[in-house]
């Protein structure tokens, strides 16, 4: 098995359980647990021995809340490639994101770009981006329209909001809801029955779905809108005020 930083990584019974394991930060993500995701998806989408995959974080707070915020406060989304969600939608292997907890900014992104979404009943939703400065874009915004709606991923991405796994049962950005204790054996009823059926129907089936995306990509959208963004100070503005828990003044950039 592979040996990870940031991940737990384990194949038992056909399935893949890649977990976040940075439980003290509600499991947030720095490059290095980026590089690990990226790193693991390729080899569980690779395995023969895989039939299934499933991502969630260590713990009952979090799936994930997003990017560290000390990170990004000391430049880390300046050079980002986030191509995390590229590669859950590419992977030949149907995947289930198990959220037990909180599934915030990329944490919530990462949840919806998975084919299905398993929810224990504490979980909260939502983004953070225009909250605090972190400029998401493309294919990671848009795609939620596909799967709630134009006026409501607008109302998740541009309020920055926090929702119940309740609501995003309704909306359509989760499958199933349960109490936490039942969200090991309701994952598994899903992996189960996945199980059973046809890889290569499964696979064809993903990439159809795959290929009504457009895929752009966050940097290029970003390049293309707001040049230099991070040489502007409104993401620093938006960092330092959440580390300093104050809000944040944007007005200079209106």
């Amino acid at each position: 098995m592979p040996n990870y930083q940031d991940l737990l990584f384990e194949v038992s019974d056909q399935i893949a359980t890649i977990a976040i394991n940075r439980p003290k930060t509600l499991n947030a993500i720095t490059d290095i647990t980026i590089r690990e995701l990226e790193e693991a998806i390729v080899e569980a989408g690779n395995r023969h021995d895989v039939g299934v995959l499933v991502l969630t974080g260590v713990g009952e707070r979090a799936f994930s809340a997003g990017g560290d915020v000390n990170w990004e406060a000391d430049g880390g989304l300046r050079e980002l490639d986030f191509k995390i969600n590229r590669m859950l939608a590419d992977c030949p292997k149907p995947i289930i994101a198990r959220v037990n907890g909180y599934a915030i900014a990329s944490g919530n992104h990462m949840a919806y770009y998975c084919d299905f979404t398993i929810a224990a009943e504490h979980a909260i939703f939502g983004q953070n981006g225009p909250r605090i400065g972190s400029p998401a874009a493309g294919h990671i915004v848009a795609h939620l329209a596909h799967i709630v709606g134009h006026k409501r991923a607008r109302e998740m991405w541009m309020l920055a909001r926090r929702y119940t796994a309740a609501q995003m049962l309704e909306w359509g950005l989760v499958n199933a809801v349960v109490p936490k204790e039942q969200l090991d054996p309701e994952v598994r009823r899903w992996c189960d029955e996945l199980l059973a059926l046809s890889p290569t129907c499964l696979k064809i089936l993903k990439q159809s779905f795959r290929r009504v995306m457009d895929l752009t990509e966050p940097r290029d959208v970003v390049n293309a809108i707001a040049p230099n963004y991070f040489d502007t100070g409104e993401q620093q503005e938006g960092a330092d005020a959440f580390l300093e828990k104050r809000k944040p003044d944007f007005r200079r950039w209106r």
